[in-house]
C-alpha cells in the first residue's frame, strides 16, 4: 500500500487529488463522570431534559357563590331564562330612554326659557292707560315699543257713520266692529302702511286720520280710504282690565 503522506509543509505542493483537511469541526464534548475521575471526553450530544409544563396541584377559585342561580348549571339551555333576561333588558332600555327625553327636555326648556324676554322688557311691552282723561270726540297719542299708539273716544256720529260703510267700496274691507271691543274706543298703531309715517289725527277727507307724507286718508275706524296706503291701521292687542283701565300689550 501507498505511504501515507505527511503533512504538507509551507511552500511544498500539494499532492493532486489531495482534499484540504477539514479545520474547525470537531466532535461536541459533552461531560461524563466515569468512575473515581472526572473530565472532557468527545461523545453525543444527548437530548434536553423533560421540563415539566403542567401543574396539577394548583387550587382552582370557585366562584359559583357569586353567580346567579340561572347560570350555576353549566348544561343547562339558555332559553329556559331567556323571558327574564328579555324583561331586564326592556326594563333597561326603557328606563334609559325616560331618563334621556326627561333631560333633553330640561335642556330644551332652559335653552328657550334664555331666548325670552326679561321681566324689566315685559314690563315695559305693556302699557296701561286711563280712559277717563281721554274726552269724547277727542285722540291721544302714547308712546309704546317704540312706536305712536292711537287711542280715540268716538262720539256717536262717528259710531254710526263706520258701521254704515260699505265693505265693497274698501281696500282692505273689514267691518267696524271687528277692530273694537267697544264701539266708543278705537285704539290704533299710528304708523301707515305706507311707508311708515305718522298720521295726523281727526284730518283728512273722512275725519279720521291722514297721512301728510303722500296722501294717505283714514277713517275714524282706521281703514284706509284714499291714496297709496295699502292696508288699514293696525290694531294692537289690548283688554279693558276696568270701564276706565286699558292694558294694550
Amino acid at each position: 500500500p501507498p505511504a501515507a503522506a505527511g503533512p504538507v509543509g509551507r511552500g511544498e505542493a500539494r499532492p493532486a487529488g489531495a482534499q484540504r483537511p477539514r479545520q474547525g469541526r470537531r466532535a461536541p464534548l459533552v461531560l461524563v463522570e466515569p468512575r473515581g475521575a472526572r473530565g472532557l471526553a468527545p461523545g453525543p450530544v444527548c437530548a434536553p431534559a423533560t421540563v415539566r409544563c403542567v401543574h396539577n396541584d394548583v387550587t382552582v377559585p370557585d366562584f359559583s357563590a357569586y353567580r346567579r342561580q340561572d347560570v350555576l348549571d353549566a348544561t343547562a339551555s339558555s332559553q329556559s331564562s331567556s323571558e327574564a333576561r328579555k324583561g331586564f333588558s326592556y326594563l333597561l332600555t326603557a328606563t334609559t330612554c325616560v331618563t334621556a327625553a326627561y333631560a333633553a327636555k330640561n335642556a330644551v326648556t332652559q335653552f328657550i326659557s334664555s331666548l325670552s324676554a326679561s321681566a324689566d322688557v315685559l314690563a315695559l311691552s305693556k302699557i296701561e292707560i286711563k280712559l277717563s282723561d281721554i274726552p269724547e270726540g277727542k285722540n291721544m297719542a302714547f308712546k309704546w315699543r317704540g312706536k305712536p299708539l292711537f287711542v280715540r273716544h268716538r262720539t256717536q256720529a262717528e259710531i254710526n257713520q263706520e258701521a254704515e260703510v260699505d265693505l265693497s267700496q274698501l281696500r282692505d274691507p273689514q267691518h267696524d266692529l271687528d277692530r273694537v271691543k267697544k264701539p266708543e274706543w278705537v285704539i290704533l298703531i299710528g304708523v301707515c302702511t305706507h311707508l311708515g309715517c305718522v298720521p295726523i289725527a281727526n284730518s283728512g277727507d273722512f275725519g279720521g286720520y291722514y297721512c301728510p307724507c303722500h296722501g294717505s286718508h283714514y277713517d275714524a275706524s282706521g281703514r284706509i280710504r284714499k291714496g297709496p296706503a295699502p292696508l288699514n291701521l293696525e290694531v294692537p292687542t289690548y283688554q279693558f282690565i276696568s270701564d276706565d283701565v286699558v292694558v294694550v300689550g
